[in-house]
């Protein structure tokens, strides 16, 4: 059986959207010829809410070395709490040691955690082993030189710099790329040349349809509406950020035309946005609120931007009426969240980029309803047509989708994992240079 270091500075018990391409496919890579071990950060040494529950979807068996960081208490007051800089050193050295004791065929980097990627250089000079890089969001982009509406990240500037240093110095060494986007990989071989003639594939993250099981078996608590009070609760639990303005336009623009010409039905919706920041609960900030003021439906607009943990996010989709799933006016951005809203087995309205993977996902699994926005379109069009959308689905929300999940199988942890090992297969059967 070959074996694989996977590197991810995010593991349970951190509870990080990151992580959750490993943890789904941790339970199915030796169905397909493949070892692993982890090397992870102390999940004490990461500013993450934790969530215990996901050691019970690991298999018992799983290796996993845990390293330690510099305090963040300490590096925040020089302006630093990246943690993949605060544990670099850390990370080197443990990976240094587990190379050298075990015979690993390849390094395999899935994180967002990008400052921690130049490690799979070095240990590629000093053990000359295979490296892939899975790519979950764009390393370095564009998008606020594009779109310089947008409000940017703090240090945004400075983070940009480095990326741009580190990106090209790092994926120089690397014989494979993994991306959960077609238009990411695309990026990377017209910025670099040299990737073109390497393997590549597309991949999105695995639905793992257990974890709501747990949630059904052990109930988890709703701190943000009453399923029972005779309104009808539309959920979101996800980021937020301006770059989803565009989707909600239209989402608020329809819901102001529902409340005037269907106010029996759209005078009883409350929209609930959850989890919308990643920062802490003391820098948290709102991104969708002050929009839903703008256009007039604050009143049935409420959002709750600090990160709940993921068992929860499933009970609060169980529990809602409805499911809404706004996307990005990044073509390139494929909500990795699409599964569990699936799962979730409610009616879900999508208002999404026409390029996006989730449209396809969606409706070869006949699972939701799908619109999309188009800025070349007229808006007021759009919204209109939204509007007629929705009403149709709120007349209808007693009935369950009609998901087709022979179609969704192979969107499932254990397709997904078959194809990622047949991937490590391939770049170790080219070798390395």
């Amino acid at each position: 059986m070959k074996q694989v270091l996977i590197v991810s500075p995010h593991f349970p018990p951190t509870d990080a959207p990151d992580m959750h391409r490993i943890r789904v496919s941790l339970p199915h890579l030796s169905e397909f010829g493949w070892k692993a071990t982890v090397l992870t950060v102390d999940s004490r040494c990461v500013e993450r809410s934790q969530e215990p529950r996901f050691a019970e979807s690991l298999p018992v068996d799983t290796a996993v070395s845990r390293t330690s960081a510099l305090p963040a208490r300490w590096t925040r007051k020089v302006g630093l709490g990246d943690v993949g800089l605060r544990a670099f050193p850390f990370l080197y050295g443990a990976g240094c040691r587990l190379i050298a004791e075990q015979s690993f065929d390849l390094v395999y980097f899935s994180t967002t955690v990008f400052t921690a990627i130049p490690l799979g250089r070095l240990w590629k000079r000093r053990f000359g082993i295979p490296l892939v890089v899975d790519i979950q969001d764009p390393w370095v982009t564009g998008y606020y030189d594009q779109h310089p509406q947008v409000r940017k990240p703090p240090k945004h500037a400075i983070a940009s710099r480095m990326h741009r240093m580190l990106e090209p110095w790092s994926m120089s060494a690397v014989d494979g790329v993994i991306a959960v986007s077609g238009g990411y990989i695309d990026d990377l071989t017209a910025r670099y040349p040299f990737l073109r003639p390497k393997p590549s594939m597309v991949l999105p993250f695995g639905a793992a349809p257990g974890d709501f099981d747990g949630v059904r078996h052990v109930p988890q608590p709703n701190r943000f509406f009453d399923p029972g009070d005779g309104k009808i609760h539309v959920v979101y639990v996800g980021r937020g950020g301006q770059d989803m303005w565009p989707a909600l336009r239209l989402v608020f623009s329809a819901l102001r035309t529902g409340l005037s010409e269907a106010p029996e039905l759209f005078q009883r919706l409350r929209l609930h946005f959850i989890g919308t920041d990643y920062a802490p609960p003391e820098r948290s900030r709102k991104t969708i609120e002050p929009l839903a003021r703008l256009l007039g439906v604050s009143g049935h607009v409420r959002e709750h931007p600090q990160r709940i943990p993921y068992f929860e996010a499933l009970q609060v989709l169980s529990d809602g009426n409805m499911l809404l799933l706004p996307g990005s006016d990044d073509p390139q951005y494929t909500p990795s969240k699409t599964y569990p809203y699936i799962l979730a087995q409610k009616p879900l309205l999508a208002i999404l980029n026409e390029k996006s993977g989730a449209c396809d996902v969606l409706r070869s699994t006949n699972a939701g309803s799908v619109a999309t926005f188009d800025p070349t379109r007229d808006a007021g069009a759009q919204a209109e047509e939204l509007y007629r959308t929705w009403r149709e689905m709120l007349n209808h929300l007693a009935e369950t989708p009609q998901t087709d999940w022979q179609a969704f199988e192979k969107f499932t942890a254990r397709a997904m994992t078959r194809q990622q090992c047949d991937f490590f297969d391939r770049v170790v059967s080219l070798g390395h240079n």
